[in-house]
Formats: C-alpha cells, sequence, structure tokens
C-alpha cells in the first residue's frame, strides 16, 4: 500500500516537472518571438525615419540648388559660375548626408533638334539610334536608312506609337529603336574604373553624386531634351532682329555707323540666315575714320560685328530650343558642333578654361586659336553663351540605415518662381 502511494507521489511530481519544463519552453518561446517583433519593429521604425529624413533632405537640396541658381547672374553661364562652384559639395544633415549635383543641360546635345551627323560624333553613338532619334520626331514615315518608323513600332511583341514629335524626356530614348540601356546609361569602360552600372542607379542621370569626365561618361550624359535660350541680350532686352530693323534703330540701338547699319539693310535683301553672315573671310579687323564719316555703305569689321554679337538675332522667336553653351559644353559636345575636330574642341576647353569668367558672347570665340570664320559660320545658329535649364541631381545617405535615397529635378529659371519640369524619384542601397 505504501509503495503505491510513493509511486503515485513520484508521477505526480514527474508529471509536475513535466509541465514547468513545458511553460518554460513556452515563455521562452514568447519571449523569442516578442523580442524579434521588438527587433523588426524598432528597424521598421528606423527605416521609415530613415526614408523621412531622406525624402525631407532631397526636397531641400533641390530647394538649395533653386536658390543658387536663382543667386547667379545672368548676364552669361560658365563653369566658374557659382552653381558650378556649390555643385557636388557635401552637406551634413542630421541622420544623414547630401550631395547636391547641377548640371547645364545647355551644355549637351538637344535631340529635338540636333542633326544625325552631330549625333554621330558622340562616343559610343551608333547609325542605328542616331537614325532612328530623327524617325522618332520627325512628322513623316519614310524610314532613314538604319532607323525605324510606325510599322516598326506597330510590330513589336508589344507594340506601341511613334512620337512623330518632340521627345519628352529623355527616358522616352529607350523607346527609340537601338536606344537599349546598355548603350545609353552604361559607362564607356576604363581601365581602374569600376564600370558596373544596375538598372536602378543608372536612372536618373549621375544620381550616384560622383563626377563623370572622359572615360567615365555614359552617351545619355551628353543628351537633353529640354535646353532653349530667350532671345534676349546679356541685360535681358530684346534682341534687334537685324532683317527687320530700321536704320534708326540699327544706329541707335546698336550704336552703329550709318554706313554699316546702310550696308545691312542693302544686304538683307534675301534675309540673313546668321549674324555670322555680317562677317566674312575680307572682313577688315576694325572700323576706319572713313567708315564712321561716309554716307556710303561699308560692310562691318570684325571689332564692331563682336561688340553687337550679343544683341542682335535673325529670329522672330521669343525663345530658341537647343542652343549650346559653348562656356559649358563638354569635349564630346563640342566635337559634334564642329564635326570631329578634335583640336579645335580642345581649344575651345583651353580658352575658356583661361578666362575668370565664361566667353560673353558667341563672338569671343573666334579669338580661339584654330576657329575660323567659315567654322564660326557654320555654329553661329547653334551656339549661346547663357542657359536656362539646369538638372539638379541630389543623393541622401542615412547615416542610421545605410540607405541611399535620390532625386533629379529638371529646373527652368527663367521664371519667378522657378519651374520644375521634370521629377524623378527612388531609393537604393
Amino acid at each position: 500500500m505504501q509503495r503505491n502511494q510513493a509511486t503515485t507521489k513520484n508521477r505526480r511530481r514527474g508529471l509536475a516537472l513535466i509541465v514547468v519544463l513545458w511553460i518554460v519552453v513556452l515563455l521562452a518561446v514568447v519571449v523569442t518571438t516578442v523580442g524579434k517583433t521588438t527587433r523588426l519593429d524598432t528597424r521598421v521604425c528606423r527605416s521609415s525615419a530613415a526614408q523621412i529624413r531622406g525624402k525631407w533632405a532631397l526636397k531641400a537640396g533641390v530647394e538649395k540648388a533653386i536658390a543658387v541658381l536663382n543667386d547667379d547672374s545672368r548676364d552669361g553661364d560658365s563653369l566658374n559660375d557659382i552653381w558650378s562652384e556649390e555643385s557636388e559639395n557635401t552637406v551634413d544633415l542630421s541622420g544623414c548626408e547630401l550631395r547636391v549635383t547641377i548640371v547645364d543641360e545647355a551644355g549637351k546635345l538637344n535631340i529635338n533638334t540636333v542633326t544625325r551627323e552631330e549625333l554621330m560624333f558622340l562616343p559610343e553613338m551608333t547609325a542605328e539610334l542616331a537614325d532612328s532619334i530623327i524617325d522618332w520626331r520627325d512628322k513623316d514615315d519614310k524610314p532613314n536608312l538604319n532607323g525605324a518608323e510606325r510599322g516598326y513600332y506597330f510590330n513589336l511583341e508589344y507594340s506601341y506609337p511613334i512620337r512623330n514629335g518632340n521627345f519628352r524626356t529623355l527616358r522616352e530614348l529607350q523607346l527609340v529603336k537601338g536606344g537599349t540601356e546598355k548603350l545609353l546609361y552604361e559607362r564607356e569602360e576604363s581601365p581602374g574604373v569600376n564600370n558596373e552600372l544596375t538598372k536602378e542607379s543608372a536612372i536618373g542621370n549621375v544620381l550616384s553624386g560622383t563626377s563623370r569626365s572622359g572615360a567615365e561618361k555614359r552617351l545619355i550624359d551628353f543628351l537633353t531634351c529640354y535646353s532653349y535660350d530667350n532671345n534676349k541680350d546679356a541685360t535681358e532686352s530684346d534682341r534687334v532682329n537685324i532683317n527687320k530693323a530700321d536704320e534708326k534703330k540699327l544706329t541707335g540701338s546698336l550704336d552703329l555707323y550709318k554706313s554699316h547699319a546702310k550696308w545691312i539693310m542693302d544686304n538683307r535683301k534675301n534675309g540673313f540666315k546668321s549674324i555670322a553672315d555680317l562677317i566674312n573671310e575680307k572682313s577688315k579687323k576694325e572700323s576706319s575714320k572713313e567708315d564712321a564719316q561716309t554716307k556710303d555703305a561699308r560692310p562691318l569689321d570684325l571689332e564692331t560685328f563682336k561688340s553687337i554679337a550679343d544683341k542682335i538675332t535673325v529670329h522672330e522667336s521669343k525663345q530658341i530650343p537647343g542652343l549650346v553653351n559653348i562656356n559649358t559644353a563638354s569635349k564630346e559636345v563640342l566635337l559634334g558642333l564642329f564635326r570631329g575636330n578634335h583640336e579645335l574642341a580642345a581649344e575651345v576647353v583651353s580658352y575658356r578654361n583661361g578666362l575668370s569668367g565664361g566667353m560673353d558672347s558667341i563672338a569671343d570665340i573666334l579669338e580661339v586659336k584654330g576657329m575660323t570664320i567659315k567654322i564660326f559660320k557654320n555654329i553661329a545658329n547653334l551656339v549661346t553663351v547663357r542657359s536656362n535649364i539646369f538638372n539638379v541631381q541630389c543623393r541622401a545617405v542615412s547615416r542610421d540605415t545605410k540607405a541611399e535615397y535620390r532625386v533629379e529635378a529638371v529646373v527652368d529659371r527663367s521664371n519667378s518662381p522657378s519651374v520644375i519640369v521634370y521629377w524623378y524619384q527612388g531609393a537604393g542601397h
């Protein structure tokens, strides 16, 4: 009897121990689960906080860039200006680091106005893409040799219509025949350069926050669809149209001699196609006393032409699309304008690097070694010394989570207040 009672007690004790052990296991599971959930919630909170910080840091970066652009002088734009000097500075903010880069869109070739020949001098450009760019924007349905028109896009597996008009964004290039992501966004390979570029990091035009020069640049970095110039001089006054202005306007607004004004009026019967039509290889270097005293028509000398070049125009339009800023264009873009003349492109870069500011008028490029009046006549309608559209690229990196947030904004500063004409925002690690 006593033995049975002892056995029963032992069984009860064993059962109680097992129950206690199970309770301990369950509690441990609960504690572990709660701990994991708490850590996960903490990470989520940290990530959310970092994302909010990054979002507002990017907006602050864009606003900072706009403020710098608005403070910059409008009489000319060069790489010596405040917007260029402020570019790529790293700013320490609460919980993150912010880097802002400002790129002049007028320093690129505009795909809405560029010619096929100019495109073909860009590094990595293909005949297929160049022809297709022209076909995409023209209104006819006749494809160029290597290009494509409506039928090509209609017969794709996932068809879509051709634009037959101006490009609205640069990313539209990826819809164009030959406009592959690899061709547009991959960096040109170079020894010692990290050539890896994911789609996420490629999107947004230099959103990595690092400057690119030479082999590090990509094809997309030489192109834009936004650039234009207001048809105004350095003082923001409307230019004088030499095809329509009378003698009083020419002598009064431009301070020309009557002999020069008369020559302009006598030689514009068919309309000047460019302001460069006022000079030629035989033009004198400077005016003479006879030019000032005679009433007979006298052709302009180079000195007089340079003094009025920024004040005159042959266009009626208030805005001229696609002009390239010779003060900010890269050597690669200049090669397109100069039809592959490497020496001249290098001379322009060297000349402007020696200036405290930039060239004040397009006529100043005549001072560049190797620049002839013939070449100047070819580019006079294609270039400017001022810019209105800028690409603002911001990168914010969280110190806590190491997450990276990026934004690209295309800003038109010719308006007051400035207008954001394009916005892209993304995140990466």
